[in-house]
């Protein structure tokens, strides 16, 4: 029984690694890489056969997290994708959209190509792909054990992240062999964020596979956050302008809804505009409102006073295009929220294009841009950025709220994993930034964890006899590169390097 690591590893994006066992192949995860990560790693091709899965289990919907079953689909998967219900109707209009978003890049990079003289390229996949993929999906509840085959079995949890995430449980029995208990955290949410229950405790496992988005940092109170949203929107609406968050479509902007109609109620917001400008936000609203037993105790509250937390007098959606183009000609107080959250697609950067330049407007960030984005450009202090080809001064006041970010930060992690009654044989770090993953890798070893942290291609076997010598081909490549002459040494003298580190070992 083995595991290897294709994404995530040592990035936040493009969550997907390996489960073998048994004859069969589980994929955790199959996301989209994004910002830096694509850049350096792309998304078309997979480094192993997509024929070869059996079965995905799949987390939550968001793209860093689902994003590429299309293509894998495409590529010749056709076994299960196992994960809630929620998750399922999430994923379904949300890889419809990201269909979408690829064969519209597509058509604008084959008009440049054409006038290069150059063939033209084909979208990651279509629209049609996404929405015969979602056909492999299948939907469970939450707390109930499924035997997929022979000796696996698996619980998902929630996860506290967004409608429908999940922490996996997964019960591992080989022949012969004790049963292993392996947890896959997925993305774990924030404490007493709006909508959605904080994660769920664990008991035990014996390793867990876990993320570190936030690893390194530590939130802002959300009740604190919310008020600082609202100084911000009243500041700038007195300077005439607009706010523009930017937002993930499916979790941080029905969130961001359901913040702003608590002060609209209390009046401390009155007769301001807010422009949802997504139909995946509609989309994702409309599962919302449909789900309403997966609510937290404080929202089923307000239904039950009889209000809805995800609507209000002034909240406009759009659906077309002509109809976003519009919100533009509007100049000063109303609030835009479009997607993507880390500004690399979609309306948003038609909002930025008419905003960042303007001293009167605001630009709030409220959750995780990732390296290479032009989120993260604008959050890290660029003065100008480039917008559909065109440099754009970056004159807005920019604000980061943190606190309102989905992902559990430093803390969070650290209780969650502290809440097992038994520490895990071995915690697997995945989903964060080097830095993030580094420092809570010292935290947890300070704790008296056993750490590891894990990196693109690393194979990690769950076998009590070759345990301690794992990932035993990374560590071979890292000790043959730190010697300076390895391109002058001869075939039988690499050997002699080799025996030499595993007598070591």
């Amino acid at each position: 029984m083995k595991l290897e690591f294709f994404g995530a590893a040592g990035s936040v994006t493009g969550s997907c690694h390996i489960l073998r066992v048994n004859d069969k192949n589980i994929l955790l995860d199959c996301g989209l890489f994004q910002g830096r990560d694509e850049k350096e790693r792309g998304n078309d091709i997979f480094p192993f056969n997509p024929k070869d899965i059996d079965y995905v289990l799949l987390s939550h919907a968001h793209i860093d997290h689902s994003g590429r079953i299309p293509l894998l689909y495409k590529k010749g998967f056709k076994g299960e994708v196992i994960c809630t219900e929620a998750t399922m109707e999430l994923s379904r209009v949300m890889l419809i959209d990201s269909g979408h978003i690829h064969e519209m890049e597509a058509e604008w990079k084959n008009r440049k190509r054409a006038r290069q003289g150059l063939e033209k390229v084909d979208p990651l996949y279509t629209v049609k792909m996404a929405e015969l993929s979602s056909y492999l999906f299948r939907g469970i509840k939450y707390n109930e054990v499924i035997e997929l085959f022979q000796g696996f079995k698996i619980c998902f949890k929630d996860a506290g992240h967004l409608l429908g995430s999940s922490i996996i449980e997964l019960f591992i029995k080989e022949e012969n062999k004790d049963e292993v208990k392996i947890v896959y955290s997925g993305d774990l949410g924030n404490i007493n964020i709006p909508i959605i229950k904080d994660p769920t405790t664990i008991d035990n496992a014996d390793y867990v596979i876990m993320e570190t988005t936030y690893g390194n940092r530590l939130h802002e109170k959300g009740d604190k956050e919310f008020s600082e949203l609202v100084k911000i929107i009243k500041d700038t609406f007195r300077r005439g302008g607009n706010v523009v968050i930017p937002s993930f479509a499916v979790g941080r902007t029905q969130e961001i809804i359901y913040v702003l109609n608590n002060f609209i109620e209390n009046d401390e917001l009155q007769g301001v505009k807010v422009y949802v400008d997504s139909p995946l936000a509609r989309e994702a609203t409309r599962i919302f409102n449909k789900h309403i037993e997966l609510y937290d105790e404080e929202a089923l509250k307000i239904i039950n006073n009889g209000d809805h937390p995800l609507d209000f007098e002034g909240l406009v959606f759009t659906q077309s295009a002509e109809e976003s183009a519009q919100i533009n000609k509007v100049q000063k107080g109303a609030i835009i929220i479009a997607a993507s959250g880390m500004c690399e697609a979609g309306r948003i950067k038609h909002h930025l294009k008419h905003n960042l330049w303007r001293k009167e407007s605001s630009i709030v960030f409220v959750g995780y841009q990732a390296e290479g984005t032009l989120g993260r450009a604008i959050l890290e202090g660029e003065k100008k950025v480039k917008i559909f080809g065109e440099d754009i001064a970056v004159n807005a006041k920019i604000y980061n709220l943190p606190g309102l970010s989905g992902h559990a930060d430093q803390l969070g992690l650290l209780n969650w994993i502290s809440s097992f009654k038994k520490k895990p044989k071995e915690v697997l770090l995945v989903h964060g930034d080097k830095e993030a993953q580094n420092s809570f890798k010292n935290l947890l070893t300070d704790k008296g964890f056993k750490v590891r942290r894990m990196n693109l291609g690393d194979i990690y076997y769950i076998n009590e006899k070759i345990e301690n010598t794992m990932n035993v081909k990374a560590e071979i490549i890292k000790y043959i590169n730190s010697i300076a002459d390895i391109e002058n040494m001869n075939p039988e003298e690499i050997i002699e390097v080799i025996k030499s580190l595993i007598s070591k070992k």
